[in-house]
């Protein structure tokens, strides 16, 4: 964590996900001090499901950043990892510090390495020896094994099991309830669609679906 204020960015279930780890962080002593939440073009029922929990809609992204004379800290709360690394590089070279967020019911393991930006979500596993990058979300009930690295802008949604030794490349999003096994390569920007189980490397741009994993070019 940074010492600035925190700005979330996101105004849908990803963000204020994000906003429930703050929560729970606060109550366990964190100090963290939510500014509000940003986002470009938000619907009005996150409007007013944010309005409900007394935490400031800030306004558009460029907006903010024009007008913004203090350091802040933020996070990315957007589930698409380039829409992610998009906004994250706006926020970086406006001099903002990306913060990196741990619900306190998180369990990782020792030598465990966590790029700024990166959120873990409550019930994520993160064995020993693991390295995520920048701007990385690991969702609820997801497991990293072992010796594992996922690069920066990685997306693990909810339930998805990485197997030891295995690499994740820039940007990839892995889908709910999705496996990789052990020591596979998952290409830079490629998708593994849920419940998807992944037997061999893939390749940088690929689609996976299905059990066993094919890519888009097999279809």
């Amino acid at each position: 964590m940074t010492d600035e204020p925190l700005v979330i960015v996101g105004a849908a279930g990803t963000g204020r996900e994000t906003l429930d780890i703050v929560d729970a962080m606060n109550r366990e002593g964190a100090g963290i001090d939510v500014l509000g939440v940003l986002d470009d073009s938000p619907a009005h029922a996150h409007l007013e499901r944010l309005a409900a929990r007394d935490v400031p809609f800030l306004g558009r992204v460029d907006d903010w950043l024009s007008t913004r004379t203090e350091r802040s800290g933020f996070v990315v709360a957007i589930a698409w990892p380039h829409v992610r690394r998009r906004v994250a590089e706006q926020f970086e070279e406006a001099g903002h510090l990306p913060s990196t967020l741990v619900h306190p019911k998180a369990i990782l393991g020792s030598q465990v390495s966590l790029g700024a930006g990166t959120v873990v979500y409550a019930a994520a596993q993160i064995s020993t020896n693991v390295n995520i990058g920048r701007h990385g979300i690991i969702n609820a009930q997801c497991y990293v094994g072992h010796d594992s690295i996922l690069d920066d802008f990685v997306s693990v949604n909810p339930g998805a099991r990485i197997s030891g030794e295995a690499y994740c490349g820039p940007g990839v999003l892995i889908g709910g309830s999705a496996t990789i096994l052990q020591g596979l390569t998952i290409g830079g920007g490629s998708i593994i669609g849920a419940s998807a189980l992944v037997t061999k490397n893939i390749p940088g741009g690929a689609t996976v679906k299905g059990v066993p994993g094919r890519w888009r070019d097999c279809f």
